[in-house]
């Protein structure tokens, strides 16, 4: 029996691109371009699955699908957009879309998605509200339309969510959209840096403890896993939870239950946990640092979020965003020149999307007329980052020859003074790069952290003013 499709669409090409595929593939297709359209051929005959673009001529494609759903519920549908956003994705999907596909998209797998469709009457998912606007993530690029495609995804389940980046790509913000627009989206959201935890406070900080479970415990915790009851509990930073709090908490996510610190009653909690790293954590549990069971029950749907060098096209828009969130904050209202935003678009962003917002923030106090000229950017780009080339690393040993060839060492404090001098741009190296992280500053030093922290003092560097706020 053949199977009929009803084609929305009001670009001529791409109608008759999509035409030709859906009937290679066997479907006898009906075309339209335009909502009215739409309605009429629905009302007339019975279709297997309908294909519509979001903006026609007459209407918003998405926001008349509750009504096609009510009179149509078992019609699957699949949503074709140039307006790609998360937004976009979140609409379609909570109205009912069986799939949405970003433009421009690959043919052959809209064809294999109709027919999926065609074969699964009445297991589109079911309309939900609308999540409105105030989305946190921004970005229209191919890159990005898959991390969009996932969110939608897992937003109506509690599967265990990986979510995978560099530092300063949005992480935390991919959580807190899962949560926001999911089911748990009236239960609370808590955020837990395992890299920031010292070790041995980390099981109290997420499990809590009773009083007088150690020295210094006056009182009841209660910990992270409590509070984050009936909603989300986001682990950042997986990759540097120590092995003893691994172990704990893959139990806990086994078995829904948890055991306060020196307590001895368990506790059911109803938690999704959604975890992020930036290390790759496979060398690890080669080295056997992290547990490859937990990584299994954490690793349910990994989302892999694209650094922002892979995603150049989305700087203007991040930029522009940004600009505006800090007129909210009290700064200047700027805007930004077109050679402005060149020269944003062809730098590295080593610290990502984090790098970039900080950027614009100094840019729109520091620039003096409302328009941010290509000049002021490249003035405050940060360049410290960049690694030495072969000339560079001698000039800086014949400096630090010179230095010493000016110096009067007789007291004996040659080694003492010398070792200041290149101790202190170390460690402000390391600190800037891990974002005043001393743990990670540390593991890049090489040494202990308690040792860090005695040598900090002793140089009268302050780590906070390298945390990235």
């Amino acid at each position: 029996m053949t199977r009929r499709a009803l084609l929305i669409e009001d670009d001529t090409a791409i109608a008759t691109v999509i035409r030709a595929g859906l009937e290679a593939e066997g479907f006898a297709v009906e075309a339209q371009d335009s909502v009215a359209g739409r309605d009429s051929s629905l009302a007339a005959g019975q279709f297997d699955v309908m294909l519509t673009d979001v903006m026609l001529s007459d209407g918003d494609g998405i926001e008349t699908l509750g009504e096609v759903r009510k009179s149509y519920p078992d019609l699957p549908i699949i949503i074709l957009s140039a307006q790609n956003t998360l937004d976009t994705a979140v609409r379609a999907t909570d109205r009912g879309a069986f799939e949405y596909f970003p433009k421009p998209f690959d043919l052959n797998e809209v064809v294999r998605a109709a027919r999926q469709a065609a074969d699964s009457v009445g297991k589109s998912s079911a309309e939900v509200e609308d999540p409105g606007d105030g989305l946190p993530l921004i970005g229209r690029s191919a890159a990005m339309q898959d991390v969009y495609r996932l969110i939608t995804r897992v937003l109506h389940n509690d599967l265990s969510v990986l979510v995978l980046g560099e530092s300063g790509t949005g992480k935390e913000l991919v959580a807190e959209a899962i949560h926001e627009l999911g089911s748990r989206k009236t239960g609370p959201f808590i955020a837990v840096n395992a890299a920031a935890i010292p070790r041995e406070l980390i099981e109290s900080e997420l499990f809590g403890h009773e009083k007088g479970a150690f020295t210094g415990a006056t009182t009841r915790n209660i910990g992270k896993f409590e509070q984050a009851n009936g909603g989300t509990l986001f682990l950042d930073e997986i990759g540097d939870m120590p092995a003893e709090a691994q172990t704990r908490l893959l139990r806990a996510l086994q078995a829904g239950r948890i055991r306060r610190v020196g307590g001895s009653q368990e506790i059911s909690v109803d938690v999704r946990v959604i975890a992020a790293t930036n290390r790759d954590l496979a060398p690890m549990i080669a080295e056997g640092s992290f547990r490859e069971d937990l990584y299994y029950r954490l690793n349910v749907v990994p989302i892999q979020l694209p650094p922002l060098r892979d995603r150049a096209g989305d700087v203007e828009p991040l930029a522009k965003h940004f600009l505006k969130l800090a007129t909210t904050e009290g700064l200047p209202a700027r805007t930004l020149s077109d050679d402005a935003v060149r020269v944003l678009a062809d730098q590295p962003w080593r610290g990502n999307v984090r790098e970039l917002r900080n950027l614009v923030y100094r840019a729109a106090l520091l620039s003096r007329d409302d328009v941010i000229d290509a000049e002021t950017v490249a003035g405050l780009l940060d360049t410290s980052l960049q690694v030495a080339d072969a000339d560079e690393v001698g000039d800086i040993e014949m400096q630090i020859a010179n230095w010493l060839g000016a110096q009067n060492f007789a007291d004996g404090s040659l080694y003492q003074q010398a070792a200041e001098k290149l101790e202190r741009p170390v460690f402000q190296h390391a600190l800037k790069t891990t974002g005043g992280n001393q743990l990670k500053a540390a593991q890049m030093l090489g040494i202990n952290r308690n040792t860090l922290r005695k040598r900090l003092q002793e140089l009268q560097i302050d780590p906070e003013q390298f945390s990235r706020s």
